[in-house]
């Protein structure tokens, strides 16, 4: 196909990940995006304009931590104008993470940033990531009637469905459908057609620059309620040297034990200027801390409700302001409020 100014201008950044692998006889390893267009042919039947950046040393997503985010971040910062859209390939084990963050990291993203990866790698017999990479690409491209990008965030393109970045959770290890956002609609189906459920596609009444986020703060831990949890371990984990937040998983709608230590605990933290967000253990529903009785004590120890919002949002997002610098007060009202599309209004 000749190559025309309408041709729609598609970056790829690599991170590594499974969908990057290329068996060898000596396993599996990264392949260089130099050579996607060997590596997947059938991309180019599309007619973009294809480039592609990779990580110098390509990782497992088991190491992404908030230097790579920002990596990211400045690869599409750097690229913002001379490309329509940025897939991002990337493992699959912490995906969510990553879509969450760079939903808080890219400030005033007016165009697609399409996540993917996969459970097998491209080149293997069985395998997901060739039409889980060329999904993205048309994801990535596409417009809407007005000539605009038809998505306007981040968003996890992945098998048969696309989905807000800052919604997404893994469910499975080994399905090929591995993602899932269970408090908020889809925003697009992958079949013979993709579609796009567009009441609940991003869309902005401004158009600012790209303003990229870099200082994300990870001083703040998670604490995973259990019964039987003791006091030593709660008062342990709180006593966290330069800690600002705890996310505390909490059960069904956002229920702790009413034990006098526990809700003593839990009020020293908040009183000595710890920001303690709920977020259900659940995947489905949300936390109503003030349905129950044993939710309604943590809010009077002044626990911030997390309402629906997923674990890997709830941490980046208190990633993101701590790193802004706001006060602990202003950091509370913002985690009540949707920033980016994380929360239900």
């Amino acid at each position: 196909m000749t190559q025309t100014a309408k041709q729609p201008r598609i970056l790829i950044i690599y991170t590594g990940g499974t969908i990057g692998m290329v068996e060898t006889p000596d396993g599996l390893q990264p392949f260089d995006f130099s050579h996607l267009m060997d590596n997947v042919p059938k991309i180019g039947k599309l007619g973009y304009d294809i480039k592609s950046v990779q990580f110098a040393n390509p990782i497992d997503s088991s190491n992404m931590n908030p230097t790579y985010w920002g990596q990211i971040v400045k690869d599409i910062a750097d690229n913002y104008d001379e490309f329509d859209g940025f897939v991002v390939l990337h493992g699959t084990d912490t995906m969510a993470y990553t879509a969450s963050a760079l939903s808080f990291m890219l400030r005033n993203l007016r165009k697609p940033v399409v996540i993917t990866g996969s459970q097998l790698p491209i080149g293997a017999v069985r395998e997901d990531g060739t039409e889980n990479l060329i999904s993205a690409v048309e994801v990535a491209a596409a417009k809407d009637e007005n000539g605009d990008p038809m998505i306007q965030e981040v968003v996890i393109s992945f098998q048969d469905y696309i989905v807000r970045g800052c919604r997404a959770t893994k469910f499975t290890s080994t399905g090929f459908d591995a993602f899932k956002s269970f408090n908020y609609p889809v925003l697009g189906d992958i079949d013979l057609h993709i579609t796009y459920n567009t009441p609940y596609l991003m869309r902005h009444d401004t158009k600012l620059p790209l303003e990229p986020f870099y200082a994300m703060d990870s001083n703040l831990l998670v604490l995973w309620l259990y019964p039987g949890i003791t006091e030593e371990v709660v008062k342990a984990q709180l006593a966290t040297p330069g800690i600002k937040a705890v996310v505390l998983r909490t059960f069904g709608a956002g229920n702790a034990p009413t034990e006098k230590w526990f809700l003593d605990a839990i009020t020293d933290a908040v009183n000595r200027g710890l920001i303690v967000y709920n977020v259900t253990q659940c995947l489905n529903g949300g936390d109503e801390q003030k349905r129950y009785y044993t939710g309604d004590m943590l809010s009077k120890a002044g626990v911030i409700s997390g309402y629906d919002i997923t674990a890997e949002a709830a941490i980046t997002k208190l990633m993101y302001l701590i790193g802004s610098g706001y006060t602990p007060d202003e950091i509370k009202q913002y985690l009540q409020v949707s920033m980016v599309g994380e929360l239900s209004d």
